[in-house]
């Protein structure tokens, strides 16, 4: 049986693909689920216009995400960090403040796109890793003062 997928399927292809499966898989499981319909001439060519549409939004938004990371590259972030008596930290500088940080300057962000391996419990400067889109990861210039 050959369908054309609607979306991506892991193991099967990916959306606007024609691929061959067994009937009951197809019948069964991805037509009722809406990953797939029935391969007809019609639903090949809107498949293709699909995949069009979709490949061009992508671009449109990957040229978006390279401009917010030059935004967010040329740009240092600074927080504050208290400090003890014996200068020790309370607290820690964690994923969420940096993101706070980046919504106060007005970068729009996804809530787990920065990629912060552990808390900041010290002062200083640090490159923090923060993923803008699928392929695009700029790095954060992120200094860490006393407060």
């Amino acid at each position: 049986m050959e369908i054309v997928l609607l979306s991506d399927v892991e193991k099967l292809g990916v959306s606007g693909e024609v691929v061959k499966v067994r009937p009951g898989f197809g019948r069964n499981f991805l037509i009722p689920r809406g990953l797939a319909a029935l391969s007809t001439a019609a639903q090949v060519r809107a498949s293709a216009e699909t995949g069009k549409q979709q490949s061009q939004r992508a671009a449109r938004l990957k040229s978006r995400a390279e401009a917010l990371k030059q935004q967010i590259e040329g740009r240092p972030v600074t927080l504050t960090l208290s400090l003890g008596a014996d200068g020790k930290p309370f607290g820690a500088i964690t994923n969420h403040d940096i993101l706070d940080a980046l919504t106060r300057a007005g970068h729009v962000l996804e809530k787990h796109a920065v990629q912060l391996a552990e808390p900041i419990k010290a002062l200083g400067a640090f490159e923090v890793p923060v993923r803008v889109y699928a392929d695009v990861t700029a790095t954060l210039k992120l200094v860490v003062a006393k407060e």
